[in-house]
């Protein structure tokens, strides 16, 4: 890559970058780790990871309890609908009440279609028909 200046002078991008970087070599080395120091990181490390499950453990509670809690509530929402749909169901239409002599002439009525007479009918009533 090439930069022209106001000048007329033209520079090579990556021998000027090259300039103004630290050397190489001391960009790419690193310092070595004694193995206490490795194993005291790989410690944390470990520590770490068993926080991460501990978390996911309780983060596995908080669920379960939740989903106990919308299910109880969801039980409930049913419990109301049961309830409208009771509401606005129509009610079933009620038998028209029967009066006395009503019932009177429904009694006669099946026993006459059971076969008996008035005669009949009349004694197992216990009562005496004139004639």
């Amino acid at each position: 890559m090439t930069i022209e200046t106001s000048s007329g002078v033209v520079f090579k991008c990556f021998i000027f970058i090259y300039f103004l970087l630290p050397h190489r070599a001391s960009v790419m080395s690193s310092t070595r780790r004694t193995p206490q120091e490795l194993a005291a990181v790989d410690e944390k490390i470990q520590a770490l990871e068993e926080s991460i499950i501990s978390i996911e453990e309780k983060k596995q509670a908080a669920m379960t309890d939740f989903d106990s809690k919308i299910e109880a509530v969801r039980v409930k929402i049913a419990g109301l609908e049961e309830k409208k749909a009771a509401i606005l169901a129509p009610k079933p239409p009620r038998k028209p009440r029967k009066t006395k002599k009503q019932k009177i002439a429904d009694i006669l009525k099946k026993a006459q279609k059971s076969g008996m007479k008035p005669d009949e009918i009349a004694a197992a009533l216990g009562i005496e028909m004139e004639e």
